[in-house]
C-alpha cells in the first residue's frame, strides 16, 4: 500500500511540474494605483491556489472549534446529569432498604 501512495505522488508531481513549466508565460498583474508587474503564469495561479487553501482552512478550523466547543459543554451537562440520576437512585434505593423506626 505504501508503494502505491509513492507512486501516485511521484505521478501527481511529475503531471504538475509539467504543468507548471508549460505555464511559464509573463502575465500582468495589475495593483492598485496603477501599479503593474509582471509574473510567471503558474506562480499567480499557485499564489490563487494558495490563498484559496488557507482561506478555506480558516474557515473550516474556526467551524471545528465552535463544534468542539460545544462537545465539551455537551458532555459536562451528561455527566452531571449521570450523576445527578446515579444520586437519586442512591437515594430512592437507601429509601427503599432502610429500616422502619418503631
Amino acid at each position: 500500500m505504501r508503494l502505491l501512495i509513492w507512486i501516485f505522488r511521484i505521478v501527481l508531481f511529475v503531471f504538475l511540474f509539467g504543468f507548471a513549466i508549460k505555464n511559464d508565460e509573463l502575465v500582468n498583474v495589475q495593483f492598485f494605483f496603477g501599479e503593474v508587474r509582471q509574473f510567471p503564469l503558474i506562480f499567480v495561479m499557485l499564489a490563487f491556489f494558495a490563498g484559496g487553501a488557507l482561506i478555506g482552512a480558516s474557515i473550516t478550523s474556526v467551524s471545528t472549534l465552535a463544534k468542539r466547543r460545544e462537545i465539551s459543554k455537551l458532555r459536562k451537562r451528561l455527566k452531571h446529569a449521570e450523576d445527578l440520576a446515579a444520586d437519586r437512585a442512591l437515594v430512592v434505593h437507601d429509601g427503599a432498604h432502610a429500616p422502619e423506626a418503631h
